[in-house]
């Protein structure tokens, strides 16, 4: 279970009694809304592990996904170095931004959440003109062949090398390549590592 914790005493708040929320996801760093809380918003959220803001424009809280039920479950809450922002690292369950995206920022801008996308969506793509879609859309024994290839090159790198560093690269992205010809999703090793770490998902 997540224990979820903030000195709430310790933070800085403006003379509406707010302090900005970012919200990321955990597991691909995509930075998914902005929001403002006040000391009771930041209460519920720790008390039920939601992230619950305060409506500026209403004048009243709200528990995101209340209605639409794209909720933030959320994993810890952390402020800044002056004390008037909380980073809010949650698991998204649908899309954040009211407009049906899964960021208010636009689609993917943090390197594995853009790299899992454009995996995926390499699965539409002319194989003539994709390798990509040629590994998705062939016989699986291709693609993970493909990853065993890739492991021996890691083997076989010298030691504290570039060429290491390349090869594992390789490597993680062809793996990313099978999970998603699998119809799985190409970023799930992150959210088991998470879990393995220390619990970033439920």
């Amino acid at each position: 279970m997540i224990d979820l914790r903030l000195d709430l005493d310790a933070l800085t708040y403006d003379d509406a009694g707010l302090v900005t929320c970012v919200c990321q996801d955990a597991i691909t760093g995509a930075v998914l809304m902005v929001a403002w809380a006040n000391r009771e918003a930041l209460e519920r959220t720790l008390s039920r592990g939601r992230a619950t803001f305060w409506s500026r424009s209403r004048n009243e809280l709200w528990e995101k996904g209340e209605t639409s039920g794209n909720t933030l479950d959320v994993v810890a809450l952390v402020a800044d170095c002056d004390g008037d922002t909380v980073l809010v690292l949650c698991n998204p369950r649908g899309a954040a931004c009211h407009t049906g995206a899964a960021t208010c920022f636009g689609p993917g801008r943090a390197l594995l959440d853009s790299l899992g996308r454009t995996i995926r969506a390499r699965a539409a793509a002319d194989p003539r003109e994709s390798f990509v879609a040629r590994q998705l859309g062939g016989p699986r024994e291709h693609a993970a062949r493909k990853v065993g290839e890739e492991a021996v090159e890691v083997l076989l790198a010298p030691p504290a090398s570039d060429e290491l560093i390349a090869e594992v690269a390789d490597l993680w992205f062809h793996s990313m390549v099978l999970l998603a010809r699998d119809g799985l999703d190409p970023l799930a090793p992150l959210a088991e590592l998470a879990q393995r770490h220390g619990g970033a998902r439920d």
